[in-house]
């Protein structure tokens, strides 16, 4: 399905790519331990749900550098996409809806 706005290709580029990298930080972060530093496992049944944790050894530091390096990125790239020109030649409603647009223009794209 083709969207009403004519997106610049290097934004276009740049939200596939946000897309990407939240995606592979999103699956690096499930990989890793739930604390960054060595921690003792714990137990509480004391709130309104049980909370249960493994021991967590900590991240490596070649994981908190990887961890790093994709959160630098995606910043880099919401800062690209939400401050691209693109967005200037748009008024108020218009802007949102272009932009939920292109959030969504990775899954229509793929299939073509």
């Amino acid at each position: 399905m083709a969207t009403p706005y004519d997106f610049p290709s290097d934004l276009l580029a740049g939200q596939e790519e946000l897309h990407q990298v939240r995606a592979e930080l999103s699956a690096l972060l499930k990989r890793l331990p739930w604390s960054v530093v060595p921690l003792d496992g714990f137990s509480d049944d004391n709130g309104w749900r049980k909370v249960e944790r493994p021991a967590s050894p900590g991240w490596t530091e070649d994981e908190q550098a990887e961890v790093e390096k994709l959160r630098q990125r995606e910043h880099e790239l919401a800062v690209f996409v939400s401050g691209h020109r693109f967005w200037s030649e748009m008024a108020g409603s218009d802007r949102v809806d272009a932009r939920t647009k292109l959030k969504h223009t990775h899954g229509a794209s793929k299939g073509s």
